[in-house]
């Protein structure tokens, strides 16, 4: 039986770019940098507050990445979409939907992360 939630995967072609981003725009923490057993380079990040994981792989012998739209998305949650969307922006990723103030009060926001990933900001309601 499945007992916890360990890690996510996200196949990338620019490594660097990407793990830029997830440290420097996102604040995740880098947990672990390996290259596994058939050649692939992993990367681990964290949020803080989470034990789950974020895994960017880089993998090219599986041919070009390809990110369909609205396929999937990580959502975070953050103190403040306003103070996010400047950080983020000044860092050259302005939010790419949002903010939208949900039925229930929380507000919420997208930015584009590189190779097209998307990532969903939620700020909780007060």
């Amino acid at each position: 039986m499945v007992k916890k939630l360990l890690h996510t995967r996200y196949r990338v072609s620019d490594l660097e770019k990407t793990v830029a981003f997830y440290r420097d725009v996102l604040g995740l923490e880098e947990t672990k940098r390996i290259t596994s057993g058939r050649g692939s380079q992993l990367v681990f990040f964290k949020a803080p507050g989470s034990e789950e994981q974020i895994e960017i792989c880089k993998y090219d012998a599986s041919g070009p990445v390809q990110v369909g739209p609205d396929l999937t998305h990580l959502a975070f949650e953050v103190d403040s979409i306003e103070a996010f969307a400047k950080h983020s922006e000044a860092l050259g990723y302005p939010l790419s939907d949002g903010p939208h103030t949900s039925p229930s009060g929380s507000v919420i926001a997208f930015v584009d992360a590189p190779e097209g990933y998307e990532i969903e900001l939620i700020q909780p309601a007060k």
